[in-house]
């Protein structure tokens, strides 16, 4: 049906299933597409990649987050998909154990959290919880977008064209929607000084359940548990300033991470060994999304496309699961209109956002190390502050959103009643 039909301008009209179009299909997306049906909404989720990206690095669940795992029903699924990891090691160039992290530690809300799972892994278990009810299209993007006050219009590059009545970019740092709708990346992105780098590996080092990390001049590496006993996740990390290698050139990336770790000690030589077999490669700036507003008219924005914290505030999956619940509940409470939802989800998020934000900026700083002719910072290391990481973990309300259509509530109350 072209997006020109008479009739099929009367049924947005009419008051039917709302069409929701997302954009991503990593973890923020799929999220959101999971609340938005059960809110009662038509899902389409279009994806660039041909297929869901297996590996990357392990995210966490802290606080409020696992509240909303267990809203979705998914506890079982995520835990059961686990890196099973018991903890983390600083050690020294020869191994020694410098200090220890636990993941009991502070209720499983530590350093290591006890709900610790492969960013490929959890989008793995998100995509199964919802492919039977919402349509993926893989291969695809969106090529252009025209709203009114009544629908928005999307070619895709395949050539596709088709209207809905809301568009959700959630589809990362490099967020194309966002560029198209909101402005060029430059106005958005914070860099924080640090790149990151991870890949997975053999496991010929011995790793067991623990994680091992090793610090060295302002840069570290590190192995960790996936959950697979024949391999490791390799963590690279080094300060810079300026980061200027295109986020889709992967040998330029890999030449730049043998230049910034030569002359590394402790395993560092023999898991660079390992960086052209690997099939999972990932090196991207650590940077934050800052943003007035995330949204435009009938397009908003999810996860790290609006409001990025960093892998150094640990939450940045905390932040996209209860950005979903909260975006998909206030648009359903809102009668799916764009002006009321997408403003309450912004008011109720921003917080919540801003502490971690914080979280992210004081953990970066404390990692970066001056060059040599820059006079050392002679202030006190950075004190925690335990109220900030409080407002970053649980400094959110999750709304029971009654009286707002959902298709998942009978379900949820039958399995929490048989648990």
């Amino acid at each position: 049906m072209s997006v020109d039909d008479p009739a099929h301008e009367q049924t947005i009209r009419a008051g039917s299933a709302p069409r929701v179009l997302v954009a991503g299909a990593s973890i923020a997306g799929p999220a959101l597409a999971h609340w938005l049906h059960r809110r009662g909404a038509e899902v389409t989720v279009v994806e660039r990649a041909t297929e869901l990206r297996p590996g990357g690095q392990a995210v966490d669940a802290r606080g409020v987050t696992k509240e909303v795992i267990r809203q979705m029903g998914l506890d079982a699924a995520v835990r059961a998909a686990c890196t099973d990891t018991a903890g983390a090691h600083t050690v020294d160039a020869d191994g020694n154990v410098l200090e220890t992290f636990r993941a009991e530690d502070d209720g499983g809300d530590g350093y290591i959290s006890d709900i610790e799972i492969l960013r490929g892994d959890l989008s793995r278990v998100l995509y199964d919880d919802t492919r039977d009810g919402v349509e993926y299209i893989f291969g695809d993007r969106i090529a252009e977008l025209t709203q009114d006050a009544d629908g928005v219009d999307v070619v895709f590059a395949g050539g596709d064209r088709r209207r809905f009545d809301l568009v959700i970019g959630a589809d990362g740092l490099h967020s194309a929607l966002r560029a198209m709708v909101f402005g060029p990346r430059e106005r958005f992105i914070r860099h924080l000084g640090l790149v990151l780098a991870f890949y997975s590996v053999p496991n010929e080092f011995g790793m067991d359940r623990w994680l091992l990390d090793y610090q060295e001049s302002g840069r570290s590496a590190g192995l960790r548990p996936i959950g697979d006993a024949n391999r490791a996740m390799a963590m690279f990390s080094f300060a810079s300033e300026d980061f200027d290698v295109d986020y889709r050139d992967v040998a330029a990336q890999k030449r730049l991470l043998r230049e910034r770790m030569a002359g590394m000690g402790w395993s560092t030589p023999r898991i660079l060994a390992h960086l052209d077999d690997t099939p999972d490669f990932y090196l991207d700036q650590v940077a934050q999304v800052v943003m007035d507003r995330w949204s435009s008219g009938r397009v908003g924005l999810l996860g790290d496309a609006a409001f990025s914290s960093s892998p150094m505030s640990g939450q940045g999956t905390g932040l996209a699961l209860v950005g979903a619940y909260l975006l998909a509940g206030e648009l359903a409470a809102a009668g799916w209109d764009p002006e009321v939802g997408f403003a309450a989800y912004e008011a109720r998020m921003r917080p919540f956002v801003e502490a971690n934000q914080e979280i992210g900026r004081l953990h970066a700083h404390s990692l970066t190390v001056p060059a040599p002719e820059v006079e050392p910072n002679t202030q006190p290391d950075i004190e925690w502050d335990l109220d900030l990481i409080d407002r970053a973990i649980n400094g959110i309300e999750l709304p029971d959103y009654a009286g707002v259509p959902d298709s998942g509530a009978e379900s949820l109350t039958s399995s929490s009643a048989e648990s």
